[in-house]
């Protein structure tokens, strides 16, 4: 027993070392990866080398639905609310509307091309509507593809996949149930998506709470309630007759939008755990089939991939976008990007598994349908991007520099964003970006290389700036970056000031209830005509008044006067017993700016 344990898991060792290699290798060749994962499969199955004999469709099945889970969980993980909101409209419509277009054009020419009943080959139809959350994912990583036509691909084939399911099921309902009719399904369908939508907003909410308020021993334990968390989206509402894909998919877009603890660590073990389901999931397909029945569907095949290819999928997005801004040459490619992938040939063993007459006719054929189609729209998946000119400088999944779970736990945040060309802060300086006193640019990444930057350091377009800020602060910082693109940047040089006021006297006093000493608009009923400096690390800031007078502020006192005694207040103050080190570096900046500005006059 001992022995027999030790091959199988050589055996795992061996096919997942070979499917890293086939990683490399895709990447290297520019097809996608998960056809030479499928190729894996067969080689080792029992018409290939490898001779191992698998035939159980409902354990494939059963660890498909695990793997897909993993699959869908991740891809949310690293998309967030934030990122598929702006697109939410029309992934929906490419998953919902879109999908049963394709289902029905492609269920059509099945039943026509393949000899099959209406039912079955609405089964297939179904079946290959399904575009692959795994296969977008893996294409979209090395892809420049405009973001929003990435966001909008990505939406929709974490959603679809629970549509194609359903439809699927309800037809194989359909076959087996002579009562079952349209209507039946219609009203399955609608009950499983809202219920699955109720139980994933539910427990996405519950889960962000959960892991924002309960502080746990060790942040290797994060990962595992993150799995507790997909696990219980999914078996929740498959018990409440759901859909547990949307659930598991909604639930992880909600903690990819949330400030959780070990966030990073969080994202990078899942993602880990998503290429252990790829690899193994399309392995595991690959050992299904046996290369000897592709023969029988090959030349009909080929005749079903061009109508998915270039009929169903296309006149399926035009539909479904028909109400949307994008423009002929984004839906074409939208029309292209349907890629398929696991998903198809998962949904393929329903029917077998079901006991439906043709089923493994109907996995056969939508094998050979995914191969083909996968290899030639994931082969030219960038070029058409490219030719339809709808690419950009940036990666249309950008990665993030830091390791930021840590970061976070600490309540801050890091924000990554490239200055694109023409971008207004190009040319300027560091200091120009107009950071909030809690955010920095903490590294400047150019032409690969880090730069570690100072208030001078002039911006070039390309560059990639981290900003590390408060938590809190994120959005304010996200929102600043639009003003870095467009404008306007810097602010207004103050009016010149009275070289000497009617007073020069210098006072000293606490700060009253209401000022504002981070950004005071008026002392002592004179208004305050710019803020020169701002302290950093604490509430602080020096100020020219309209009089001619400065002023410096902190949370306690507001000291105000000329210029030369305010810098020698400065001075004196440096020298006083508990004054630390930050507060004196304060002040010494102070004196300095106070004196360089006499030096102007």
């Amino acid at each position: 027993m001992g022995h027999h344990d030790a091959i199988l898991i050589l055996i795992a060792g061996v096919l997942l070392a070979a499917g890293i290699a086939g990683a490399l290798l895709a990447d290297r060749v520019r097809v996608p990866a998960l056809l030479l994962f499928l190729g894996l499969g067969m080689l080792a199955g029992s018409e290939g080398i490898g001779e191992i004999h698998f035939s159980n469709y409902e354990l494939a099945r059963t660890l498909g639905t695990i793997a897909l889970v993993l699959i869908l969980f991740e891809g949310g993980l690293t998309s967030g609310w934030s990122e598929i909101r702006p697109v939410l409209g029309t992934a929906a419509s490419l998953a919902t509307l879109g999908t049963l277009a394709t289902a029905l054009l492609a269920g059509i020419a099945s039943k026509w091309i393949f000899g099959l009943s209406w039912l079955e080959g609405m089964i297939v139809g179904s079946a290959i509507a399904a575009t692959d959350s795994a296969a977008i994912f893996a294409v979209l990583r090395n892809s420049t593809l405009e973001k929003r036509l990435a966001r909008s691909l990505e939406g929709e084939s974490g959603m679809n996949d629970p549509v194609a399911l359903l439809l699927v099921i309800g037809f194989i309902e359909w076959i087996q149930q002579p009562n079952y009719g349209a209507v039946d399904m219609i009203g399955l369908i609608a009950l499983k998506i809202a219920l699955g939508i109720i139980v994933g907003l539910a427990l996405g909410k519950l889960a962000v709470w959960a892991l924002d308020r309960i502080e746990l021993p060790s942040d290797g334990i994060y990962p595992v309630a993150t799995i507790a968390a997909a696990a219980l989206a999914y078996g929740v509402s498959e018990v409440v007759h759901g859909s547990g894909l949307l659930a598991v998919y909604l639930t992880a877009l909600a903690l990819g939008s949330a400030r959780i603890p070990a966030k990073r660590s969080v994202v990078s073990f899942h993602e880990g755990l998503g290429w252990v389901a790829q690899i193994g999931l399309f392995i595991l397909l690959g050992l299904l089939v046996f290369p000897g029945d592709l023969g029988g569907v090959a030349a009909k095949g080929i005749g079903l991939s061009a109508v998915l290819i270039f009929v169903a999928r296309p006149i399926a997005t035009f539909v479904a976008t028909a109400f949307t801004s994008f423009n002929v040459r984004e839906k074409v490619m939208l029309g292209w990007a349907g890629l398929r992938g696991a998903t198809p040939i998962w949904l393929a063993t329903f029917p077998v598994v079901a006991g439906v007459r043709s089923g493994e006719e109907e996995f056969a054929i939508v094998f050979f349908v995914v191969v083909t189609s996968t290899l030639v729209q994931g082969a030219s998946f960038e070029p058409l991007a490219k030719r339809l000119r709808l690419t950009t400088d940036e990666p249309a999944l950008p990665q993030r520099l830091f390791e930021s779970g840590r970061i976070r736990q600490m309540g801050g945040d890091v924000v990554a964003f490239r200055l694109p060309p023409g971008a207004v802060a190009a040319g300027h300086r560091v200091r120009d970006l107009e950071l909030p006193r809690e955010a920095l640019v903490n590294v400047i990444v150019r032409d690969g290389h880090a730069i570690p930057p100072r208030g001078a350091t002039e911006l070039r377009e390309g560059d990639e700036l981290h900003v590390l800020v408060a938590g809190p602060l994120r959005d304010q910082v996200e929102k600043l970056t639009e003003r870095w693109v467009k404008g306007p940047l810097g602010k207004p040089a103050p009016p010149p000031l009275p070289r000497r006021a009617a007073s020069q006297v210098f006072s000293v006093r606490p700060l009253r209830p209401g000022e504002d000493p981070e950004a005071p608009t008026e002392i002592d009923g004179v208004a305050v005509e710019a803020v020169l400096r701002s302290r950093r690390d604490d509430v602080g800031a020096m100020a020219a008044m309209a009089d001619g007078r400065y002023a410096v502020t902190n949370e306690d006192i507001v000291a105000i006067g000329g210029r030369r005694a305010l810098a020698r207040w400065c001075e004196r103050r440096v020298e006083l017993e508990g004054v630390d080190t930050e507060e004196k570096a304060w002040l010494q900046e102070i004196t300095g700016a106070l004196i360089a500005r006499g030096r102007r006059r």
